[in-house]
């Protein structure tokens, strides 16, 4: 069965607004990546943080809704409040659902609490460990659009909103539902910089993906919202042809060496939609820029697309936006895909052009490349996590 995917809401380093982004990424556009200090003791680091004002939440909304992190999701969300607003109105409240991705939820608006009670002994008065559970972004984002259709949130690490889209499909086939309100949201936070530095992951510059110089990954934040119907609602609509998912617990952080996972989960999302790989014209990379990660993922590629495919990583345009960046770069695929996109242009992979002479040659993008004429246009999307926890997501556009 396929599903279909309304124009995402999205607030990223990139901008905010899916046609602002597009249009920054298509042109390899890093300049939402910025030095900052501050976050880690003694060193200035490359952060794709959203720099724009965010909106306020309702002070109806109970305290512990209050967070950057669903300030993120509520950005989004009002760029497409006319489609979400619909679709409680067609179906009836009880018929939307909502599936999110987080990996830190409002866990940085918190720690302030958790410095006065290492200080002092005790937490403040207006600590609330609602702020930081994980079911926070969808308790809220439920309460402030009044759906009452399935509502939970999934914390796979980095493929935690990719997994959203996922769920949200099979929502919808088991007829739990008629739409689901999918994607997630992360926000900068200082435990997960300061993690990334103690495992010697973080490029305090531009990070490189797959380079023979890359040195590690740049952390971002971002907000990203689908509408999934079983039906298209306009033109600009993308299908969600289907995807897959793999588990191969090969370590708590570093990713299966030859690839074996991330291929899995690439093969079962071809499978999922009826494609062959020959067929897809773009993928969209994981693409960290750590050295064990891209070494893995070039490997799965070259296993997959023997015949080579144009591919990129989007993380120097936007960092990597951990439990968000699924959705993310799922609303990147989006945007190749659309109608808008009449000239089936390709967001380019942005590097040092030095490719790591021990890794299997990919066809990296650039802004020429185009979607072949004549051919459907079919996107994958990568997501991969800690733990050998993988995703594949694969989106077409309408005929």
């Amino acid at each position: 069965m396929n599903t279909w995917l309304g124009t995402p809401g999205v607030v990223c380093a990139l901008g905010s607004g899916m046609d602002a982004v597009a249009q920054a990424a298509f042109a390899g556009d890093t300049s939402g990546m910025r030095a900052r200090a501050g976050w880690v003791h003694g060193r200035t680091l490359t952060l794709g943080g959203y720099a724009g004002a965010l909106p306020s939440i309702d002070e109806s909304l109970p305290a512990h809704h209050h967070s950057r992190n669903n300030q993120l999701l509520l950005a989004a969300a009002l760029q497409i409040e006319p489609q979400l607003r619909g679709a409680v109105a067609r179906y009836g409240p009880a018929r939307v659902a909502v599936v999110l991705g987080t990996s830190t939820s409002g866990i940085n608006d918190n720690a302030p609490a958790f410095r006065q009670l290492a200080a002092q002994g005790g937490w403040p008065d207006s600590y609330d460990y609602r702020r930081q559970a994980l079911s926070s972004p969808s308790a809220f984002f439920a309460q402030w659009l009044g759906a009452r259709g399935p509502a939970y949130t999934l914390s796979t690490a980095c493929t935690s909103s990719a997994r959203a889209l996922l769920s949200a499909r099979r929502l919808l086939e088991l007829d739990l539902c008629d739409a689901v309100v999918c994607g997630g949201a992360d926000t900068l936070c200082r435990l997960t910089i300061n993690g990334f530095a103690t495992l010697e992951a973080i490029d305090d510059t531009l990070c490189l993906p797959f380079s023979a110089n890359r040195r590690g990954i740049n952390i971002g934040e971002a907000g990203a919202l689908f509408l999934m119907e079983r039906e298209p609602a306009d033109a600009r609509c993308v299908a969600f042809l289907g995807g897959g998912a793999s588990s191969d617990a090969w370590h708590m952080s570093a990713p299966e060496p030859t690839g074996a996972g991330a291929r899995q989960a690439m093969l079962a999302a071809l499978a999922s939609a009826g494609v062959d790989a020959s067929q897809i014209g773009w993928v969209n990379l994981h693409g960290t820029g750590t050295p064990h990660n891209d070494a893995m993922e070039s490997h799965a590629m070259h296993a997959v697309f023997p015949q080579g495919v144009p591919c990129a990583s989007t993380k120097p345009l936007t960092g990597h936006a951990l439990g968000a960046a699924g959705a993310l770069e799922a609303a990147l695929a989006w945007a190749t895909l659309s109608s808008g996109n009449a000239s089936g242009r390709l967001v380019p992979h942005v590097w040092d052009g030095e490719p790591d002479p021990a890794l299997p040659a990919l066809e990296f993008g650039t802004t020429a490349h185009r979607y072949a004429q004549g051919r459907p246009r079919l996107a994958m999307s990568n997501s991969f996590a800690f733990g050998g926890n993988n995703v594949s997501l694969i989106l077409g556009a309408q005929p």
